[in-house]
């Protein structure tokens, strides 16, 4: 009977004790949203790999649209992102949810929107595509449908009264391969672009001027967090807090690494780790 009680209590303790350790881990679970851009991308595994490799968390991240991401994060399903761009580009998601996430500011300023061409093509504004629309092939290369560029790119698809072209919607890589192929053919070509990218490091382009500022001014790449993360993982909290590049070209490099052949973006944000020790310490005191 005794030998029986002893079991037993030897038996609850190891269900309390592997309890707790399942409790601890669970708290050691981060979900991370982002959009399928490069500069997203990067941003992300960064974050990843500072709290898998630096801080013994557990993280899963999650690509989706932009307007899932924003709903994620305001409904708690994620406990963050790193790729809020703001003012312009996010703005409608922003002023949706701003009353159920928490901005923690930039990781960097400097970045841009804007319709982009190869440096050969002789004109230099958006005002000038109209009088040349065959020789773009009478169309505006564009990326996903739902991206606050696309919605601006409408807009200023009115504002200059580009009648004479169409704005073809696609995805981040069906631009850059339509940019290729044309710039390999020395080819005219006028994409939806925006920078940080690795294509501005790939290719002599250039952006047209946007006299009507339908595209909008400086961008900059906001960290969102859900309500609460505060409280739930200080840790966690602190770090999202304190993530920053240097400047847009630190990013910049890291997306041209990802670019790389056979290149693996995890990888990639340990070398990083690896290269910035300094600077990734200062993102985790």
């Amino acid at each position: 009977m005794k030998k029986q009680t002893a079991l037993t209590i030897l038996a609850s303790v190891l269900v309390l004790t592997l309890s707790g350790t399942g409790m601890a881990f669970a708290q050691k679970k981060v979900r991370l949203a982002y959009v399928e851009w490069d500069c997203a991308a990067a941003s992300t595994h960064v974050v990843k790999a500072v709290l898998q490799e630096k801080m013994g968390y557990n993280v899963e991240i999650l690509p989706v649209a932009a307007a899932a991401m924003w709903q994620a994060v305001a409904t708690g399903n994620v406990d963050g992102m790193v790729t809020g761009w703001l003012p312009a580009t996010h703005a409608d998601y922003y002023n949706s949810f701003q009353n159920r996430i928490e901005d923690l500011g930039p990781i960097v300023g400097g970045a841009k929107l804007g319709w982009a061409v190869p440096s050969y093509v002789t004109i230099d504004s958006i005002e000038e595509i109209n009088e040349h629309a065959a020789k773009f092939k009478n169309r505006i290369v564009g990326i996903d449908p739902g991206a606050g560029l696309m919605r601006l790119s409408e807009q200023a698809m009115k504002d200059y009264k580009l009648n004479r072209l169409q704005l073809v919607e696609g995805s981040g890589a069906t631009m850059t391969a339509a940019l290729s192929t044309a710039i390999r053919r020395n080819e005219w070509v006028v994409v939806t672009a925006w920078s940080p990218h690795w294509m501005f490091g790939t290719w002599d382009l250039k952006y047209l001027d946007d006299p009507r500022g339908s595209l909008g001014e400086e961008e900059f790449i906001h960290t969102i967090v859900r309500k609460g993360l505060k409280k739930d993982m200080p840790e966690v909290y602190n770090l999202l807090n304190n993530f920053a590049w240097e400047d847009p070209n630190q990013l910049q490099m890291v997306m041209a690494w990802d670019q790389q052949p056979n290149s693996d973006r995890y990888e990639n944000a340990k070398r990083f780790i690896a290269e910035n020790e300094e600077q990734v310490n200062g993102w985790i005191r």
